[in-house]
């Protein structure tokens, strides 16, 4: 350790001087300054390769000899039954366990590689990897024993993470008599160098020390160090395993004596004083037994692996822990269990850096907002049933601790109308457990505050007037070329004596409003909308037009010539009545580049919506979520929206848009999540309402996207509107939608009837839609 710095020997001492419990407390407060309560564990299938090794471990009865096994490498369609009943329960990661370089000693592995068609193991694990990923949907982490450069870049295709146990840097321990005698893969000299491969190869890295074999703690300390140092140099270390010996009989070291439990809670502190609190501190629950509350108070974060479907094949003698058990335990902790992916959360977010371009999609289709694993099967426009309800809108109880300080105040400052800081948006956005049900029970309390217990609606048609677009937004299964069709519609622009008819149609059928947007047509200018807006009146001069979005209007104002301003007063002079806030999807130009370069800007959207609103035009706000955007964008968006209405007045209502997936171009190419999970969901609508209290008044829940029991659900937390009966609705049934076009007034009133609460029509700006029918 002389080649240390000062200040490392002085925490060394400090260490060495600590108890487990003095260091714990030091270690949880290092864990917790982020304010998160969350611990995590992957939810995996095990998958034992081979259990042929060239290592002689004092040890392990991981590794076997080929006369005792049925064959040297598990068939790959095993393999894959297995992913695949994983997949079925929920699994995200299949870990692949080897031991290391078996064809280098046996003489079995090399005629079954032979046989099979390859020429390594790495060969071999190569193959079944890539038919997981490709086959069940599962997320690869590869621990297949000391790799090289050459290694890594061939499994990195295929695999989301990787790990390598350094174990010990004591090379005491390979000496005659002692545990990795004989062993030359665990020299640490070779698997430090492994490790330093596996960062000079951007490889999301798993590693760990395994104590109780006859190392000191300056000995363990020593390790956490260098695996400290090499994250300091490559950034990859994603974890630490603090692994405890266990005696196994039919070892050598069948008599050895275990680590006790105090020396297991000091090194777990210990790791994470070391290593800080970026890497993950994991400890293997099924090795510890009511060891749960001690481990998580000496700054333990991860629990690791845990699967419902295969046994611990290094450790047999000892079975993972229910899910929902550990879960409890945690909750007694004053800590949320949440599951994450194979590939930790920092590390998904970055996928140009840490992950191949083979991997990215197959990752952010198991994920969520926070790069952390997918909660449910639910997606919106599907048509499964909603996880929650009316009574449980966030479906479960809820949990029997209080929220935490930060969302707490949060709240406080937005029950009292004031504006919140992106983090404080931030904070709810991603709340979980307690703090989600907090955030969710504040926003109904503040619905009825604001709006009581009326569920508004209005009679309304859509008509979309052309699905022909010159734009190329990612995200869309709308729009159309001339040279290319979508799955569900071919290209069409409507004549103005179609939507004429169409407006006739709905008047006859009681709608009040229509809502008409559509592609930007490359033979459309600002006079075009002006001839629209001229055939809706002609049909029904009553009509209210609520049309085109910003893009359109930003769009017919470039074709003209002409200022904004001018350009929307001719609008409402031709009866334009309002706009759909639409075309903002997200209002951080970060994400725009992406998912929409092409279209206006943040800036350009809120610069169309002011000046609309100056015209006197009101308009209502949306946002489009759970595609590629982050929590912190989502989060900017809202209060972009509040600054703006805090100017203007102008927004009628706020209407949070889940993503669509199925059909969308985006999510086709791998390029984007499978929508917002459910706890987003419900979320994005409780936050709404909360962070814009004070300045917009009605939430709105988009039937279309959630299903009319998704929608009844929202009721709950915030929502006081279900939108319109949308006749023909189109743009969400393209991306995929299964909700149908069209709702009756009696699915709606069901929907507020399930939740308690009474249903009134409204006119789109929210007046009393009698007296317009009345007057026509």
């Amino acid at each position: 350790m002389s080649d240390l710095a000062p200040v490392d020997r002085d925490l060394i001492e400090c260490l060495l001087a600590g108890s487990a419990e003095e260091l714990g407390r030091t270690a949880s407060a290092m864990r917790d300054a982020s304010g998160k309560r969350l611990l995590t564990y992957s939810r995996k299938v095990f998958l034992p390769l081979t259990q042929l090794c060239r290592d002689v471990c004092a040890y392990c009865t991981f590794a076997k000899a080929p006369s005792r096994l049925v064959s040297a490498y598990m068939p790959v369609e095993e393999v894959l039954g297995i992913a695949r009943q994983g997949a079925a329960q929920g699994c995200k990661e299949a870990l692949l366990t080897l031991g290391d370089k078996p064809e280098l000693r046996y003489a079995a592995a090399r005629k079954e590689l032979d046989a099979l068609g390859f020429a390594s193991t790495i060969d071999f694990v190569e193959h079944v990897a890539g038919r997981i990923v490709t086959e069940t949907g599962l997320l690869p982490h590869i621990n297949a024993g000391v790799l090289t450069a050459d290694d890594y870049a061939r499994l990195r295709p295929v695999s989301a993470s990787m790990g390598l146990m350094l174990e010990s840097t004591s090379e005491r321990l390979c000496q005659k008599g002692q545990p990795h005698h004989g062993s030359p893969d665990k020299l640490p000299q070779v698997r430090l160098a492994s490790i330093a491969a596996a960062g000079e190869a951007r490889v999301p890295f798993t590693t760990g020390i395994l104590i109780g074999i006859g190392e000191t703690r300056l000995e363990r300390l020593e390790a956490l160090f260098a695996i400290r140092d090499l994250h300091r140099r490559y950034g990859h270390i994603q974890e630490v395993i603090i692994q405890n010996f266990r005696a196994k009989a039919g070892t050598r070291m069948a008599n050895a004596s275990e680590p006790s439990a105090d020396e297991l809670l000091w090194t777990i502190a210990a790791a994470r004083l070391v290593l800080g609190s970026e890497v993950g501190v994991q400890a293997p629950p099924n090795l510890n037994a009511g060891q749960t509350a001690g481990m998580i108070a000496a700054g333990l974060d991860d629990w690791g692996g845990i699967s419902p479907v295969t046994i611990d094949h290094v450790n047999p003698e000892a079975p993972w822990p229910e899910i929902d058990s550990l879960a409890e335990e945690c909750m007694t902790a004053g800590r949320v269990l949440t599951e994450r992916l194979t590939i930790y959360p920092r590390y998904a977010a970055n996928p140009s850096i840490w992950l191949d371009p083979k991997m990215r999609g197959p990752v952010l289709r198991l994920s969520d907002g926070e790069s952390l694993g997918r909660e449910g099967g639910w997606s919106p426009g599907e048509t499964r049933p909603v996880p929650g309800s009316p009574r449980a809108p966030l479906g479960g109880q809820t949990p029997a601790i209080l929220a935490s300080m930060q969302v707490d105040r949060a709240i406080a400052r937005a029950v009292s109308g004031q504006t919140l800081s992106e983090p404080e948006v931030v904070s709810m956005l991603v709340a979980r457990g307690p703090d989600a049900a907090a955030v969710v029970e504040a926003a109904d309390e503040v619905r009825k505050r604001v709006c009581g217990d009326v569920v508004t609606y209005v009679v309304n048609r859509n008509i979309n007037y052309t699905n022909i677009c010159t734009f190329s937004c990612s995200f869309c299964a709308f729009s159309k070329t001339s040279t290319k069709a979508g799955t569900r519609d071919k290209p069409y622009n409507l004549p103005t004596e179609e939507i004429a008819e169409r407006v006739r149609e709905a008047w006859a059928k009681g709608a009040t409003e229509v809502c008409l947007q559509g592609g930007i047509h490359p033979r459309y200018n600002g006079d075009t909308y002006v001839d629209i807006l001229r055939a809706v009146k002609s049909a029904q001069p009553e009509m209210h037009v609520h049309a085109f979005s910003p893009l359109e209007v930003w769009q017919g104002a470039q074709t003209l010539g002409v200022p904004l301003a001018d350009y929307l007063a001719r609008l409402k002079d031709e009866g334009l009545g309002s706009l759909p806030g639409t075309a903002a999807e997200i209002l951080d130009d970060e994400v725009r580049a992406l998912i929409c370069p092409d279209k206006v800007n943040t800036e350009e959207w809120l610069e169309v919506m002011r000046t609309a609103h100056k015209t006197g035009l009101r308009t209502t706000s949306t946002i489009m979520f759970g595609h590629l955007e982050a929590p912190v964008h989502q989060a900017r968006h809202i209060l972009r929206i509040r600054d703006l209405q805090l100017d203007t007045g102008g927004f009628t209502e706020f209407v949070p848009l889940p993503f669509v997936h199925m059909q969308s171009p985006v999510f086709m190419r791998g390029q984007a999540r499978m929508g917002p999970t459910w706890r987003e969901t419900v979320l994005m609508h409780a936050v709404g309402r909360l962070a814009l209290n004070g300045a917009i008044s009605s939430i709105q829940a988009s039937w279309v996207k959630l299903g009319i029991d998704g929608a009844a659900a929202c009721l709950a937390a915030g929502v006081n509107d279900l939108g319109g009966v949308l006749m023909n609705e189109s743009i969400s049934r393209a991306a995929g939608a299964g909700h149908g076009q069209e709702l009756s007034v009696d699915d709606l009133g069901a929907a507020a009837a399930a939740a308690g609460r009474p249903l009134r029509r409204r006119t789109t700006l929210y007046g009393d839609p009698t007296k317009v029918m009345a007057e026509a």
